[in-house]
């Protein structure tokens, strides 16, 4: 019997529940709202102002760009990936305490919003415990490592600190969540035997750096940039995705997705210590790391991960590499042409936001397309690059 023409009985006990359905439709809305709100903050900070500049959601999402966009929107959805893995309901606390965390902070309530961000941190640095005791290994610890280091970001924001103290703990919790990731992807690849051991020191530096970057001086941020620009050299050398780049089809789209945004973290890298050194490099620091090497990640994984953990299957296409090519040449004129030409950062900007729009734009459309080719052999499955 085809796999697909399963009998009627079987075909429903396989449907989703309602309950699980709804449960879907809600984290997707919440996670919509989210990022749609950071963006707008993110926008809002820039000067371009989407709606009544008086609205008191988008003077808190101004204020609360980056905290919305890393532990609400990426830390909710990384939140729900853990939680699909373990099998377990109670590992969902990490995922709501963020998303109800990034709403209080939308609704003014920006105490509040922090101390549940906080207990998300925690919850989630729980459930990688699990996962380090069900499966000891260097990507699992490197996920607890990371879940941790997010921890001690919130406790720091918690505490006020400010975002020389902070940013440096969240941008590791997202990198070494990655780093993570493509370790486990390579770990059938044959490497030099130092690689690993190299990986481990340059993320030990990173962490270091976090720690130094909030004490007076430029040392912790010195030390922070270059971390980063060595461990972009060394995924540019050690990652399979230099291999999966000369295939074809959905292998070669995240190889490039994956390679672009190591490129973007190593020029952040460079930036990071040029903002440290007193260049006006921020921006460039920030949304080099941001969007260039993070949001590049998320491009390259949504196709497989969507369908393993929301159960949405996509189709993909060669249209996916549009709102790469848009995020790419946005930030180019951002970052690049922008420091020529001030006029060009806004529209660089405004292009980023396009960019976002258009990916989530393509997922719809390649969920919908998948939809009406059901049962063909068309649609994305889950493999490695």
């Amino acid at each position: 019997m085809h796999p697909d023409r399963r009998p009627p009985e079987r075909a429903r006990r396989a449907e989703p529940s309602a309950l699980k359905r709804l449960i879907r439709f809600s984290f997707l809305a919440v996670v919509a709202l989210l990022v749609v709100s950071g963006v707008a903050g993110g926008l809002a900070r820039a000067g371009i102002v989407l709606g009544r500049p008086d609205a008191s959601w988008l003077a808190a999402a101004t204020l609360s760009h980056a905290a919305l966009m890393i532990c609400g929107f990426l830390g909710t959805v990384i939140g729900i990936e853990r939680a699909v893995a373990v099998h377990r309901p109670d590992a969902f606390v990490a995922p709501v305490a963020c998303a109800v965390g990034a709403i209080l902070l939308l609704a003014g309530a920006p105490w509040a919003g922090a101390w549940l961000l906080l207990a998300g941190s925690v919850a989630f640095a729980a459930v990688n415990v699990l996962v380090v005791h069900r499966q000891r290994a260097a990507h699992t610890v490197l996920l607890l490592v990371g879940a941790v280091a997010w921890c001690i970001g919130n406790v720091l924001y918690v505490a006020n600190c400010g975002p020389a103290a902070v940013l440096p703990w969240w941008f590791a919790f997202l990198i070494l969540t990655i780093a993570a990731e493509r370790l486990e992807m390579t770990r059938l690849m044959p490497r030099r035997p130092a690689a690993a051991p190299a990986l481990y020191a340059i993320l030990g530096l990173l962490l270091g750096a976090a720690a130094l970057s909030s004490a007076p001086g430029t040392f912790g941020g010195v030390l922070y940039g270059v971390a980063l620009t060595m461990l972009a050299i060394w995924l540019v050398v050690f990652d399979i995705a230099r291999r999966t780049v000369r295939t074809q089809g959905l292998s070669r789209y995240m190889a490039v997705c994956l390679l672009s945004g190591y490129v973007w973290l190593g020029l952040g890298g460079v930036a990071w210590v040029g903002t440290a050194l007193g260049c006006p490099e921020r921006d460039a620091a920030l949304h080099a790391i941001g969007l260039g090497f993070i949001v590049s990640m998320m491009m390259a994984h949504v196709p497989v991960i969507l369908p393993a953990v929301a159960g949405i299957r996509l189709r993909y296409g060669a249209f996916f590499y549009l709102p790469l090519v848009l995020l790419h040449l946005s930030l180019l004129a951002r970052l690049a042409a922008g420091t020529i030409h001030p006029g060009l950062r806004p529209m660089g900007i405004a292009a980023n936001a396009v960019a976002l729009a258009l990916f989530g734009a393509t997922v719809a459309a390649a969920a919908l397309a998948h939809r009406r080719s059901a049962g063909s052999t068309s649609h994305v499955s889950p493999s490695e690059t």
